[in-house]
């Protein structure tokens, strides 16, 4: 699950992360008021107006800005707030703001170059253990420091069953080119980050910039921050931290009725039962001369209801020139989806697209005589290769 900027802020602080004070708001004259509160609560006289959305590189596509009074909090919150933001994260149509997030200043003057630096967190599956990925060159271009300039990238991998060690954090204090009372905030920083990515079973935070300010305090200026879903059920005040305004409508449609859907920008809608015999689908697919136009596990506990709730959500994507149901029998029952199949039918009217069905296990004969006997325009196959052949016609007619 992902999170807005502030929400990942405010899971930072709670593990004594240093995040600059801010203020969400959902209106110019709320950013406004955000910025007097800002202000008196620290002096500052500039504040950083940052769109919120689920999207990196906010900043190259004008979503973040910079406004030395308050009435520039205003204009700034006006213009962001109800704009489509394109960024190199979203789609070409870009994505809603709704709200913005005014910041103190945290580049202020004083006896030391501010400096930026990029720092994220996430599992190494090659190691089986967690890794911190960080850089002295953080910032918007952290992708061409990466192309460009490898060996500024370090990693630090952590044993999970030991965490972090203080002789990792002082090393990677060390690899910033830090010193001073900079060395120890970054080492106090890394240590309560870890502590965060671990405590709220995030899958990702990715901090760019993490800032060192002009008097060697480390602040998180943005946070990145991917929950897992599987561990919601344990941390309820993040689950109600989900914003489905964020997501795909038909991915929060599929969620409802437990399936594990995803959309894609392919031709051909694919129903599997499976998260594996889904991956093997789609490659199936493509070698076929066709393109996924979703990721679809109905589960293997799957109904004909579940089923025909999979149906509508992949006709509702007009782009869909053909379906592939590739089903097998283990615990769930191929008759149980065929009938499914037959209901969808019977229930949403005519189909105007082929629909190819492989049935394969528990039940699969009896699933195959439904739709053999149902009279609808469904192409049966028994062997994949045989479904890979009929997606293969289907997407060239």
């Amino acid at each position: 699950m992902n999170l807005h900027e502030y929400q990942g802020k405010s899971i930072l602080k709670g593990y004594g992360v240093s995040v600059p004070y801010g203020v969400v708001a959902a209106s110019p004259d709320e950013a406004y008021e955000a910025a007097k509160t800002i202000q008196k609560h620290n002096g500052s006289d500039k504040w950083a107006v940052k769109a919120q959305i689920h999207a990196g590189g906010r900043g190259k596509g004008g979503g973040v800005k910079i406004a030395k009074s308050l009435d520039e909090v205003r204009t700034y919150a006006d213009q962001i707030i109800g704009m489509y933001l394109v960024t190199p994260q979203t789609k070409k149509e870009g994505k809603l703001v709704r709200k913005v997030l005014i910041e103190e200043n945290i580049y202020y003057e004083g006896p030391e170059k501010v400096e930026e630096y990029y720092m994220s967190m996430l599992l190494n599956r090659n190691e089986g253990k967690n890794m911190i990925m960080y850089s002295p060159r953080g910032g918007m271009n952290i992708e061409a420091v990466a192309a460009e300039t490898p060996e500024q990238i370090f990693h630090e991998v952590v044993d999970p069953k030991v965490g972090l060690q203080g002789f990792q954090a002082r090393r990677i204090a060390f690899n910033l080119g830090l010193s001073g009372v900079a060395f120890k905030e970054m080492v106090s920083f890394v240590t309560a980050l870890y502590n965060a990515y671990v405590g709220s079973d995030a899958s990702l935070f990715e901090i760019n910039p993490v800032i060192k300010a002009a008097d060697g305090k480390i602040f998180a200026a943005d946070s990145k921050v991917v929950i897992d879903n599987n561990s919601l059920f344990r941390h309820k005040d993040i689950a109600q931290m989900r914003d489905i305004l964020e997501e795909d409508p038909t991915e929060v449609e599929a969620s409802r009725y437990d399936l594990n859907f995803v959309k894609l920008d392919g031709n051909v809608g694919c129903m599997v039962n499976g998260a594996g015999l889904a991956m093997a689908t789609m490659d199936m697919i493509k070698m076929s001369g066709g393109d996924p136009a979703n990721f679809l596990d109905v589960g293997g506990t799957a109904d004909a209801k579940r089923v025909e709730q999979a149906f509508r959500i992949i006709l509702k994507d007009p782009s869909v020139k053909a379906i592939l149901v590739n089903i097998f029998g283990g615990i769930v029952r191929c008759d149980r989806v065929a009938q499914g199949i037959v209901d969808a039918y019977k229930n949403i009217g005519e189909i105007d697209i082929p629909i190819i069905v492989r049935l394969q296990g528990t039940n699969a004969k009896e699933g195959k005589e439904l739709i053999d006997q149902s009279g609808l325009k469904v192409l049966s196959a028994i062997q994949l290769a045989e479904a890979a052949k009929l997606v293969s016609e289907v997407v060239k007619a």
